[in-house]
C-alpha cells in the first residue's frame, strides 16, 4: 500500500468515527427505548446504510451546493431530532407504555436521515477534493453501524439501570443534539 493511500485511510477513518460518534451519542439516547435485539441490528444497518448513501449523494452534488443545501439537511436533521427527543420526553412523563417512540418504518428512515446529514455536508467537501468515493462510503457506513449498535446497546443498559430517568435523559440527549445541530453546526 502506497503511503498516500495510507494516509487517505487514516485521515478517513477518523472522519468516519466522528461523523459516527453523532449515531453513537443518538443511538445513546435512543436505546433507552428497551428495543429488542433484532431492532438494534436492523437500526445500525439502517444507518449505516444512510451514512453510505448521504455522503455519496453529497460527493456527487459537489461543492457549489454545500453552502445552501447542506445547511438546510442539517437544520431538518436537527428538527427531526428535537422533535422526536421531545416525543420521547413526553412518551415517558404523560404517555401510555404502547405510545411511546419505536424507530420503526418511516420513524426509522427519518432517525437514519436525522443523524446522517453531517456525512452528506462531508461528501460534498470530500468530493471536491477528489476523495476516493468507495472507500470514503464503505468506511463511513461500517464505523457509523458499529458506533450505532455500541450506542443503542449502551443506552439498553442504561434503561434498565436508571428506568424511567433513563428514558428522560435519552430524550434530553437527543433534544440537546437536535439544538446542537440548529445552532451550532
Amino acid at each position: 500500500m502506497s503511503s498516500s493511500l495510507i494516509n487517505e485511510l487514516i485521515t478517513l477513518t477518523i472522519m468516519g468515527s466522528a461523523l459516527g460518534l453523532d449515531a453513537f451519542s443518538v443511538g445513546l439516547g435512543m436505546g433507552v427505548i428497551q428495543l429488542k435485539f433484532k431492532q438494534i441490528i436492523n437500526i445500525g444497518i439502517v444507518i449505516g446504510l444512510f451514512h453510505v448513501i448521504m455522503p455519496l449523494i453529497g460527493m456527487i452534488i459537489g461543492y457549489e451546493l454545500s453552502e445552501n443545501l447542506g445547511r438546510f439537511a442539517v437544520l431538518l436533521g436537527g428538527f427531526l431530532l428535537m422533535g422526536i427527543g421531545f416525543h420521547m420526553i413526553y412518551s415517558t412523563l404523560f404517555g401510555k407504555e404502547e405510545n411511546k417512540y419505536s424507530p420503526t418504518g418511516v420513524g426509522l428512515l427519518l432517525f437514519a436521515f436525522s443523524v446522517s446529514v453531517d456525512s452528506f455536508s462531508v461528501g460534498i467537501s470530500l468530493g471536491t477534493f477528489g476523495a476516493k468515493t468507495w472507500l470514503t462510503i464503505l468506511l463511513f457506513g461500517m464505523i457509523s453501524t458499529i458506533l450505532t449498535w455500541a450506542g443503542l446497546l449502551l443506552g439498553r443498559r442504561v434503561e434498565q439501570e436508571l428506568g424511567i430517568f433513563g428514558e428522560l435523559l435519552g430524550g434530553s440527549f437527543l433534544l440537546i443534539f437536535g439544538i446542537k445541530l440548529l445552532f451550532f453546526s
